[in-house]
């Protein structure tokens, strides 16, 4: 690939909050429309998810790397360890820039606060992943080891950020590694429930599962136990029976009596999703507002917030979901930006299809 560079430039600033795939995608084309595009990244390395997210098994980071510097090439212009609200002045952002793009990602994790919450072992499964990218890279991360080597490793929550911190710990030589999910085993294959187009809620065996690991469906935890020290040593869980809708959707559950048990754990992984982007900082001193689930509220449509030069895309206004999203959500963005600054767009949308063109 070479760098595409446009053929003129608008004279219009652009700032977009976050490098992750959300922000890549609008970066790269508001720069091709013109724009003058800086990226700000709070890490010491733009990618995002990309970067410090998802494992080397899974995408190399030359990968991200080799993408950093087309767009470097093409005009985009980095800044990194740029906290915006912490060490970078929002009001500065907002006086200096026509528009800015906030694609922060949903970065706060699901919890499980139960008792035993606060012993040793316990981590979120971003600490550990982010940790592990970072050792790969040769990248200190002035914290504390979070290492699987010769432990007991129990990954709670059962999709892809599960089956990252899986392999993993397989790479890190853990004594064990089981894998937990609330709901209960999904089919193997569509049920007439599940008529073809619609996406499949069916069983995911990903690569890392290959590599060993003994998964639990219908399983709940409900205590962590310390080792008298401090330390997680244990964990206190119970089988759970679902009760289903017509439609065999899982609604509601109760715990099974007499399943209840210990499994030994010195390190429980929290991969149980996130459940909205950070408040603090940016996006309270903004005063964006925020939708029913604490996501930057803007619609489909525009991806316009309450402020008028103010736009989101990805995880930060969709919720978490997958980097393909993320892309996408980026892509439209970036020409509702274009739209609101020039009055035109001639960047692609995916709202208009070669079938409604030819009419």
């Amino acid at each position: 690939m070479k760098p595409r560079k446009p053929n003129v430039r608008t004279g219009k600033k652009i700032a977009v909050v976050g490098s992750g795939p959300a922000g890549l995608a609008a970066a790269v084309q508001l720069n091709y429309a013109g724009h003058q595009v800086t990226v700000f990244e709070r890490d010491d390395k733009p990618g995002g998810l990309l970067r410090y997210g998802i494992p080397d098994f899974k995408l190399e980071k030359w990968v991200v790397d080799r993408r950093i510097k087309l767009m470097e090439d093409e005009g985009v212009v980095f800044r990194c360890n740029a906290n915006v609200g912490v060490n970078v002045s929002i009001n500065d952002l907002l006086r200096e820039f026509h528009a800015i793009v906030l694609a922060g990602g949903s970065t706060i994790p699901r919890d499980l606060p139960i008792a035993g919450r606060e012993l040793e072992g316990i981590y979120f499964a971003m600490d550990f992943l982010k940790q592990q990218n970072q050792r790969v890279s040769h990248i200190p991360s002035g914290e504390r080891d979070i290492l699987a080597a010769g432990k007991n490793v129990v990954v709670i929550g059962g999709g892809d950020t599960g089956s990252d911190c899986v392999g993993t710990s397989n790479r890190q030589k853990a004594k064990s590694v089981t894998q937990f999910e609330l709901l209960p085993k999904p089919p193997e294959s569509r049920t007439p429930f599940m008529p073809w187009p619609t996406y499949p809620m069916t069983l995911k065996t990903s690569s890392s599962h290959e590599e060993g690991c003994e998964r639990q469906w219908a399983v709940a935890t409900k205590e962590f136990i310390t080792d008298g020290e401090g330390r997680l040593k244990a964990l206190k869980i119970v089988d759970l029976e679902w009760k289903f809708t017509e439609d065999e959707k899982p609604a509601r559950f109760m715990e099974i009596p007499g399943t209840e048990r210990d499994l030994p754990c010195e390190i429980a992984l929290l991969a149980m999703g996130f459940v909205h982007p950070q408040h603090d900082g940016l996006i309270n001193e903004l005063g964006v507002e925020l939708d029913d689930r604490g996501n930057v509220k803007a619609s489909d449509k525009h991806y316009q917030t309450n402020i008028a030069k103010i736009f989101t895309a990805g995880d930060m206004r969709r919720g978490q979901s997958l980097v393909v999203w993320a892309i996408s959500e980026g892509r439209e963005c970036a020409r509702k930006v274009d739209e609101y600054l020039l009055g035109a767009s001639l960047l692609e949308t995916k709202d208009n299809s070669i079938i409604a063109s030819s009419y």
